[in-house]
């Protein structure tokens, strides 16, 4: 969908949709919807009373123009109290009336900047809401299905901004430049998690990963299993063995112009597909662990995009993938196995394999001492069960920097619950005959297990762990797109990298 802005009055714009909006009980229309409303000759208010239409968030009401204005038809959207009204109204609105345009079979639409004439949201803000959820709303992955060649696409092809007032073009162009950008980078990464694993392999995740440095300039550097050996990565290979798949270990390196503010390094699981190892999983669980890679797939999908964006920071991404599967050679519960910092690890279950990678991951990436560490995972189902598919599980060893991406997560869209983490949490990791196990008491604090013993490996370094297990994947659609997977990560790292630091 190509987005555009137009210095021109809503009233005025040829298309097949023009969406505006109405807050919840309103009686007087203002702004542009009573601009629209006026050049009906009061048809908008005359049919919201006939329909009683109270503009509750998300509810939408088209309208046909009948040759009154340019526009075929209206559609209203309701943004709810005006009270309640935020950024997360604005996405709602927008993704609802996008929809609603869509089903009108549009494929021209221009759209009011929701909140913006209100004064509660930014201008800019609003933009960049409105361009990334027309884009992400209204995502489809087609790939392996069959098309009919003479059936036309039915698919909104233009969205145009209406914007009167010249000395707010710059602002919302920035706003929409920066939507398409993020909306890019989360697109690229829920392609990545949909693909079938099958052909999201490790080897596939390097060359997208070759493919995105060499179009962005960076610095790109992938392991063999060899290589991995060589440095020591008992763990992120003791995963990958019992798989027929190669592993690949992936480092991406963006350095600013002048001096960075600071050096971060992402990074994240990279799981292809999870069958659970030899602690095999039922089978109902192994539908969806494809999306075990999520957490890679937000990484790369932020570096994808990170030379437009230019933050001020040094970025190093890493990605240690692999399939976890449960082969000849597969690695065993009892086993002791020892990561590339030299700590040992008791394998208690093999299905807590994500942290086991991680542990060489994030040994690999402390060596070059970055001033923090973000690492993005789907880790536990103990998380979905705290939080359900609605927020991501955030946990820390430094309060002040974790704060920084709740904030950053929130604004973004993306919902951030911290959880503690307790002495009697590492306690529970202690093993009897190596230094830790992967797993911790059963059915108890599982979320904060995992945390804690990825900790054991970040050093002394300022570290947020970011479960994203249950956003990964959604059972039914929301603002940002259908349901499946979508992305979780993305928007909370460009927010962070770019406006936090």
């Amino acid at each position: 969908m190509k987005v555009i802005l137009k210095n021109q009055k809503l009233e005025n714009i040829p298309c097949d949709v023009l969406i505006i909006n109405l807050f919840e009980n309103t009686k007087t229309l203002n702004g542009g919807t009573g601009a629209v409303d006026t050049a009906l000759d009061g048809l908008i208010k005359k049919i919201i009373k006939e329909d009683g239409f109270k503009g509750k968030l998300g509810s939408t009401l088209a309208i046909r123009t009948n040759g009154e204005i340019p526009a075929k038809k209206v559609v209203i959207v309701g943004l709810g109290e005006k009270e309640k009204f935020d950024l997360s109204s604005v996405r709602k609105a927008s993704a609802a009336g996008i929809r609603c345009a869509k089903k009108e079979k549009a494929k021209t639409v221009c759209s009011i900047l929701h909140g913006a004439g209100a004064g509660k949201i930014d201008i800019k803000d609003a933009a960049q809401a409105l361009t990334e959820v027309s884009q992400l709303a209204l995502y489809n992955f087609d790939r392996f299905k069959s098309k009919d060649k003479k059936e036309p696409k039915k698919e909104i092809q233009t969205l145009i901004i209406a914007e009167a007032d010249k000395d707010k073009l710059k602002d919302i162009e920035a706003g929409i430049k920066r939507g398409e950008i993020v909306a890019r980078a989360q697109s690229l990464a829920r392609d990545m998690v949909t693909e079938s694993a099958i052909t999201m392999t490790p080897t596939k995740i390097a060359n997208i990963a070759r493919k995105i440095a060499k179009e962005n300039k960076l610095k790109i550097k992938v392991l063999d299993s060899e290589a991995c050996r060589k440095l020591g990565m008992g763990a992120f290979l003791a995963v990958a063995q019992g798989s027929h798949e190669p592993p690949k270990f992936i480092e991406i390196k963006y350095t600013p112009k002048g001096k960075p503010k600071k050096h971060i390094a992402i990074v994240g699981k990279g799981i292809t597909f999870d069958s659970g190892g030899l602690s095999l999983k039922p089978a109902n669980s192994m539908e969806t662990m494809k999306d075990d890679m999520s957490g890679s797939a937000a990484v790369i999908g932020t570096m994808s995009v990170i030379r437009e964006l230019q933050p001020k920071v040094a970025i190093t991404m890493i990605v240690a993938t692999t399939e976890n599967m449960p082969g000849g050679k597969a690695y065993r519960p009892g086993d002791v196995i020892q990561a590339m910092n030299g700590k040992t690890i008791e394998i208690l279950n093999t299905d807590a394999e994500g942290r086991v990678t991680l542990a060489d991951a994030i040994s690999y990436v402390v060596k070059q001492k970055p001033d923090e560490i973000i690492d993005l995972a789907t880790l536990t189902g103990a998380c979905v069960v705290a939080l359900g598919d609605t927020s991501n599980g955030v946990m820390t060893n430094d309060q002040k920097f974790a704060d920084k991406i709740i904030k950053a997560g929130n604004e973004a869209g993306e919902r951030m619950w911290q959880l503690p983490l307790y002495d009697e949490d590492r306690d529970k990791i202690k093993s009897d005959i190596a230094d830790m196990i992967n797993t911790g008491s059963k059915g108890k604090s599982g979320a904060q297990n995992g945390a804690v013993f990825i900790e054991k490996f970040v050093s002394d370094i300022p570290w947020v762990h970011i479960d994203i297990a249950g956003p990964s994947w959604i059972d039914k659609e929301n603002e940002y797109g259908p349901k499946g997977p979508t992305g979780v990560g993305v928007r909370t790292l460009i927010n962070y990298l770019t406006n936090y630091v």
